[in-house]
């Protein structure tokens, strides 16, 4: 059996590093599994995609203005669509089953490397963000001196099982530690259809709430165009721009989802099933999420849930969406931790065998991961200052600047002119984002 030449040089395996091949009849395998299903790698994908990120949307699309705004989101499907497609081409011609493999292949080991260090960075970001908000909504949050509620603090009061360590202590253990502990990403299916369930739940609510609301006339249409005042007002627009650029980022699932599948040539076919689904979602939450709060539309639109809606049984409703939104939040951790571990571990034994084969090692990386993500949500508040400054970078490269520059480099001349063209858009974009995103935090950190 001939071994891709990328990753040959950089671990001992019949197949790429990271991920192990159900399809190799050389590999072991567990018994009983035949291969991932087309629904099963669809809600895994989805849940990549759907994260804490639909809650910024409504406030992009205020900024905007509804018509750009909505448009701005489908444009963002269209080119995530188009980058995923361009690796899946370029890693089939390069003979590779993994991200990192098939960048190692058109840049060599240290472009393999700056991959994986740009997927760890962006994951582990995102999952200290998931634990933060997971503590925010179930034990509540201080913002400007004042105490804001958690669900739990509401139902039983201050008691020493609903504070924050406490609480969080307890999702680790006895949700997230029994998810995280899979080898296979498909077995994750199940949680992951309920966590694109819980993502339609939210946007029945937000949309049912607006509607009741509209036909009252408790609320008004909001502004279908950006509303442009003064130069300040002009240059606000641009910071819309990494929200909705990072919006799709999945690409550091798609191998692990592929590599799992009973036939493998479905995955385009799952990646636009998926890519239509999370579109729809987050046209919706934006369109009635401007709808319900107009210019009230707050950065994190959850935080609008945290107060009186103006209809009946309005608590219980916020009670259900922040619940809602919290195990959504569970369910995502452990599709995002998988593609963590897998990165982490190519870094720091590129010659090993795949993770999922040495028991030692997986257990290992896993508890020192999910050590550094509790420590870091609970007793290092300023931690996601740091990650403000590199999370948005890395997310923009690991979607469109790798996909971008492996097109361009063109190792097996397989490259378009569409190919190219949208690979210049997509350094575009990714550039400009990263700008906007990194002055805007150096302002607000010093302002």
């Amino acid at each position: 059996m001939t071994i891709p030449t990328a990753d040959r040089k950089f671990r001992r395996s019949p197949k790429a590093p990271l991920l192990p091949q159900k399809r190799d009849d050389n590999e072991r395998v567990e018994a009983g599994f035949f291969g991932a299903s087309f629904s099963g790698a669809v809600f895994n994908l989805s849940t990549t995609i759907v994260g804490a990120g639909i809650m910024a949307l409504p406030s992009a699309v205020k900024q905007l203005g509804l018509i750009p705004g909505l448009i701005m989101i489908v444009l963002g499907a269209v080119l995530t669509e188009s980058s995923i497609d361009m690796i899946l081409r370029f890693t089939r011609a390069s003979k590779t089953s993994s991200y990192s493999g098939l960048v190692g292949d058109s840049f060599g080991g240290p472009g393999r490397n700056l991959l994986q260090v740009c997927v760890v960075v962006n994951n582990l970001g995102m999952l200290v963000v998931y634990m933060i908000i997971i503590g925010d909504v179930l034990s509540g949050t201080w913002s400007g001196g004042v105490h804001h509620s958690g669900v739990m603090e509401e139902w039983f009061g201050q008691r020493w099982w609903t504070a924050r360590f406490s609480l969080l202590l307890f999702t680790t253990l006895f949700v997230l530690a029994p998810l995280i502990s899979f080898k296979r990403v498909d077995s994750l299916r199940y949680t992951s259809a309920l966590s694109v369930g819980l993502a339609v739940v939210f946007v029945a609510i937000i949309a049912g709430v607006a509607i009741v609301k509209l036909i009252e006339g408790g609320i008004g249409f909001p502004r279908l165009m950006p509303k442009l005042e003064d130069q300040a007002s002009f240059w606000k627009l641009f910071t819309t721009i990494p929200i909705l650029v990072t919006a799709y980022i999945c690409h550091h699932n798609i191998h692990p989802i592929e590599n799992e599948l009973v036939d493998p040539n479905q995955m385009k076919s799952i990646v636009r099933t998926s890519l239509t689904f999370c579109s729809s979602v987050y046209v919706a939450t934006s369109f009635f999420g401007v709808l319900l709060f107009g210019d009230q539309t707050l950065d994190d639109v959850l935080a609008n849930f945290d107060g009186d809606l103006g209809i009946p049984y309005s608590s219980f409703l916020d009670d259900i969406v922040r619940v809602s939104y919290g195990l959504h939040l569970m369910l995502v951790f452990p599709i995002v931790f998988f593609s963590l571990r897998l990165n982490l571990d190519g870094l720091l034994f590129p010659c090993a065998i795949p993770i999922a084969f040495d028991n030692r090692r997986f257990y290992s990386v896993t508890a020192a991961l999910m050590g550094f993500i509790f420590s870091g949500a609970n007793f290092i508040p300023s931690i996601w200052d740091a990650f403000q400054f590199t999370g948005a970078t890395a997310a923009i490269s690991v979607g469109f600047i790798f996909p971008a520059a492996v097109a361009l480099r063109d190792a097996h001349g397989i490259a378009t002119k569409k190919d190219r063209l949208i690979s210049w858009v997509m350094i575009l974009l990714a550039v400009s984002s990263s700008i906007v995103a990194i002055s805007s935090d150096i302002y607000s950190f010093f302002l």
